[in-house]
């Protein structure tokens, strides 16, 4: 078997886990200063939450019942499995600490837990809530996300993410300076940002002490401002082989250390505008692999150094 040409998230979390984990996406019922009118109105202009909202907890609103529904769902093919939480939909860091504080330890007080993954903004932490994390990171796996999505001021203002790329860079350095296992988002073909432009940013992200990035292809979601300017002015969507090579490029400019965990999105059908490829991840991941042994390229190769094992 050939070494991936990448440091996948896979076999990292295998590493870190002598079991089999699986993340179990949860909404807590939060919102989004992007949403409430602290910061505006409508969210970032590609974000529709329903779009990665999973079936099998649509109905549940409680914690523990998502949770239980989760386990359900995953245990039925593998029965020994154990779960992270994944508060992945809005802003979960955005109340009081006191409130965060409870939320989370009931979480991680649920049975077959884990860990606990908060995907969240840059602009929603501060120092008392990063201490707490510090703190139970040193008792169980802790993974702050960011939504980062582009080192581009202009673009930042475009897609109306409220925050520029110095609350970027200020987040994830005072979470990585308090050793919390710090990740970072991208889209890939947002508005105005060509190839060249993706190109120059990886650098720039690579430079940012992130431990992972999640990397996904620009995709239109019905009920988006962004749909609406699609509608009216059609705007270039990558097609796969041309987003296969752009990511291969991507890569072999970042970190070599960096864990990849993802590479693409899937919206679903009723929801997805364009484009649509009709490619499962495993069948992308397995194109971008092809790619990138044909091309002799590698996760950082124009960087630093090949991936030790």
């Amino acid at each position: 078997m050939h070494q991936l040409p990448y440091r996948d998230y896979g076999s990292w979390m295998e590493r870190m886990f002598p079991f089999k984990v699986q993340k179990l996406p949860l909404d807590a019922g939060f919102t989004c200063p992007n949403r409430d009118g602290r910061l505006g109105w409508g969210g970032c202009s590609y974000c529709n939450n329903e779009a990665f909202t999973p079936n099998y907890h649509r109905q549940k609103h409680l914690i523990s019942e998502q949770i239980q529904a989760g386990k359900e769902f995953f245990q039925c093919k593998y029965p020994k499995m154990r779960f992270i939480a994944y508060l992945q939909a809005h802003t979960n860091t955005y109340a009081q600490t006191s409130y965060l504080k409870s939320l989370y330890e009931q979480v991680l007080q649920e049975k077959d837990i884990v860990g606990l993954v908060i995907a969240t903004r840059p602009d929603c932490v501060n120092n008392e809530l990063l201490d707490y994390l510090q703190e139970i990171s040193q008792r169980t796996f802790v993974v702050v996300e960011y939504g980062i999505e582009t080192a581009n001021e202009s673009t930042l203002e475009r897609i109306n993410r409220g925050h520029n790329f110095m609350c970027s860079q200020n987040a994830v350095q005072q979470t990585a300076n308090r050793g919390i296992l710090t990740c970072g988002h991208i889209i890939l073909g947002l508005p105005g940002e060509d190839h060249a432009e993706s190109l120059r940013q990886a650098s720039i992200i690579s430079r940012l002490p992130l431990n992972i990035l999640k990397i996904h292809q620009l995709q239109i979601v019905k009920n988006t401002q962004m749909e609406q300017w699609y509608n009216k002015d059609p705007f270039p969507l990558y097609s796969i082989d041309e987003y296969v090579a752009l990511l291969a490029g991507y890569i072999q400019r970042l970190r070599s250390d960096i864990v990849l965990e993802r590479f693409v999105s899937q919206t679903p059908p009723h929801l997805l505008v364009a484009p649509n490829w009709g490619v499962k991840p495993q069948e992308f991941n397995e194109r971008l692999i092809k790619y990138m042994y044909e091309k002799n390229v590698w996760q950082g190769k124009m960087n630093d150094r090949p991936i030790s094992p």
